[in-house]
């Protein structure tokens, strides 16, 4: 069931008695064939025939990410919206989150960068966030560039930034790093329509020159951590199957 909030009144969008995407996903993920048992029981059985109990609690992570076609068409907005706009999924497994979240990345087609420059431009409700992930980053071998206002919080919690220009501010800006590949990782967030607007090239350079670019917080968080957890070995490949054996 799909859902939308407007001013404390809820919406039903749409209920589908279907199993495309997300079912799928948690029946690989759980091991529980859902979509077998939810069939059944369309079909006349009962729910309590099914001893679900006898499903294993996971002792892994999967993480689901969705895949994008914009680099196939010019001049398209990178940021989301209530529309539907992935033409796939893809999942990463893994036992934790930070090493699942990066198989997930390498699944959609995003190379996490274990060095280079990363570029920091947040809204002011995030700059307490950016602090972390700066430093997070810093301690990495990072190094960190951000517009003015992020700098200055980075600055005034003791850490080191070069400071580039917008692009409403003139060359070289923010876009010109992105293009010269002195950027390797993209962190942005907007607050307003007019601050989304400003940034629309700030994505379109990054999703052209391949470079990954998180438009939230929580979204550059767990991409900082599944870069430390890349830095600290490689990611190992396991059959499904094994995932939920005993011996795992």
């Amino acid at each position: 069931m799909q859902y939308a909030v407007k001013d404390g009144e809820i919406f039903v969008l749409e209920v589908n008695p279907r199993a495309s995407r997300t079912v799928p996903f948690v029946a690989k993920a759980t091991g529980v064939p859902v979509a077998k048992i939810g069939a059944r029981v369309m079909a006349g059985a009962r729910l309590s025939e099914f001893t679900l109990d006898d499903y294993a609690v996971s002792r892994h992570v999967a993480v689901k990410e969705a895949v994008f076609p914009f680099n196939r068409f010019p001049n398209v907005d990178v940021i989301l919206g209530p529309e539907m706009k992935s033409t796939g999924e893809v999942m990463g497994l893994d036992v934790s989150f930070e090493r699942a979240f990066a198989k997930s990345q390498l699944g959609a087609g995003v190379k996490l960068p274990a060095s280079g420059t990363a570029f920091i431009s947040v809204r002011d409700a995030d700059k307490g966030a950016a602090v972390s992930l700066a430093r997070r980053l810093t301690e990495m071998g990072f190094s960190v560039m951000a517009t003015r206002g992020t700098a200055a919080r980075l600055r005034e919690a003791g850490l080191a930034c070069a400071v580039v220009n917008k692009v409403l501010e003139g060359r070289p800006h923010c876009v010109d790093a992105i293009k010269s590949g002195e950027i390797q990782i993209v962190i942005n967030t907007t607050s307003g329509t007019q601050s989304v607007a400003d940034s629309f090239d700030i994505r379109r350079s990054a999703l052209t020159g391949g470079v990954p670019h998180y438009t939230t917080a929580a979204g550059a968080r767990a991409a900082v951590h599944a870069i430390a957890a890349l830095r600290a070995g490689t990611l190992d490949v396991a059959p499904l199957q094994s995932y939920f054996s005993p011996s795992f």
